[in-house]
């Protein structure tokens, strides 16, 4: 039985037009196969499977059932323009493999500085609100870089990244319960386009929820950030998971009796962090409206560069994290400080002295609830007293929003230079 191929048919193409066809013993004279439709009755090809990705570069799979775009061959053809062996694409692939590492560097340095580049201001803004007794209210960024140099001063750079790996904890704790319960209950972690109120209060209770689960490892994470570093011991990164359980369980925590329980903690915790979520949301959506609009009318889409078309893929949306996280945060700044002065109490906690830069104080306070704390700040240290420590928000946000800009300045000069 003779083979159904010609010899010169390695599978990928045909070598014909040379010799005779020896599969048939020579009864048939050499035919040259220009073309596919001379293969029809030798090969059968299976259509292209959608989403297939043994292609060339730059090109899509064709849907199933339409045919693929035949090109006439030739000896004038030449598959890759410029005799360079497809150096053509190359700018293409390095233009987009750039961008690609511009992209994840830009997210990174906005991580970065959000989370460790900002501790110290954390550390400095949290000492300050629990501070009841102090004269100096750090309302500015002045006061604030002067007492932060004076604790790096006396207890070295330690004191005021003290803390950090506990806050990351946090974030992970919360991010882990609020995918278990979305997971293990209807409650939506997202909100779709076409929402709804009930989808809204459902999503809504998953956060709530999910700042309940939170609360206790937030309270240990947040003694550990205004601890001093003059008496704290070194503790392990996970002795915030430690404290957490121990808070949970009332054992293995030092505390005396004017610590408040948890179920009192419930509600002022929720609400900062609910009222957090929505006013950060609202915003970003506002501002991220605002600069798309402002975007594709200042640059009209035929028009736009290469180098602007990419920066607008990338930084409305920091721009739209940054403004809702700083509005955020300076709307809610005064029930953060009641917040934080309701966990810290009765956990024999003792703070660095903020008015001085050196010596400690311990954490005496007896508020009964979160009205108490509010009419007692409103009553011993004034209005302002909401919101002592509010320049290391400042401090904070400056060195965010210099980041932002210096690290746009690098990537618009690195795709200049390459495009």
């Amino acid at each position: 039985m003779h083979p159904r191929r010609p010899d010169g048919f390695d599978g990928l193409g045909y070598r014909g037009g040379t010799r005779d066809e020896q599969g048939f013993g020579g009864a048939f004279p050499a035919r040259s196969f220009s073309s596919a439709s001379d293969l029809g009755h030798w090969v059968t090809t299976p259509p292209d499977i959608p989403g297939s990705r043994n292609l060339h570069w730059g090109e899509k799979s064709p849907p199933y059932g339409v045919p693929a775009p035949t090109t006439p061959e030739g000896p004038e053809e030449e598959p890759f323009p410029g005799g360079g062996g497809g150096g053509g694409s190359v700018p293409v692939q390095s233009s987009e493999q750039l961008s690609r590492f511009a992209g994840f560097g830009i997210g990174l340095a906005s991580l970065f500085t959000e989370n460790v580049l900002a501790h110290p201001c954390i550390v400095l803004r949290r000492q300050c609100q629990v501070n009841y007794h102090a004269r100096h209210y750090h309302l500015t960024p002045f006061t604030v870089i002067n007492i932060m140099y004076s604790f790096n001063k006396t207890q070295g750079p330690r004191a005021l990244w003290k803390g950090m790996g506990s806050t990351f904890i946090v974030q992970g704790i919360t991010l882990g319960a609020e995918g278990i319960i979305s997971e293990f209950t209807p409650l939506p972690r997202e909100v779709s386009h076409k929402w709804n109120p009930k989808q809204i209060g459902e999503h809504l209770l998953l956060k709530s929820l999910t700042y309940m689960v939170a609360m206790p490892f937030y309270s240990a994470s947040l003694i550990e950030t205004v601890q001093s570093e003059i008496i704290r011991d070194n503790a392990g990164i996970l002795e915030c998971v430690k404290e957490g359980i121990g808070r949970v369980i009332g054992m293995g925590v030092p505390h005396s009796k004017r610590l408040l329980p948890l179920l009192s903690l419930i509600f002022p915790t929720v609400l900062h962090g609910v009222l957090h979520y929505i006013i950060s949301s609202i915003i970003q959506k506002f501002v991220l409206l605002i600069l798309k609009r402002k975007t594709y009318n200042s640059h009209p889409a035929e028009s736009t560069s290469p180098v602007q078309s990419m920066l607008d893929a990338y930084f409305p949306e920091l721009i739209a994290n940054f403004a809702a996280s700083l509005c955020s945060d300076v709307i809610l700044y005064p029930l953060e400080t009641v917040l934080h002065r309701l966990h810290i109490q009765g956990t024999r906690t003792i703070i660095d002295n903020t008015d001085l830069g050196y010596e400690v104080l311990p954490i005496n306070t007896q508020y009964e609830g979160m009205r108490d704390c509010v009419n007692t700040i409103k009553q011993e240290e004034g209005v302002l007293g909401f919101y002592k420590g509010f320049g290391a928000v400042i401090v904070q946000y400056t060195l965010h929003a210099a980041v932002l800009q210096i690290t746009k300045i690098i990537y618009s000069t690195l795709l200049q230079n390459s495009i």
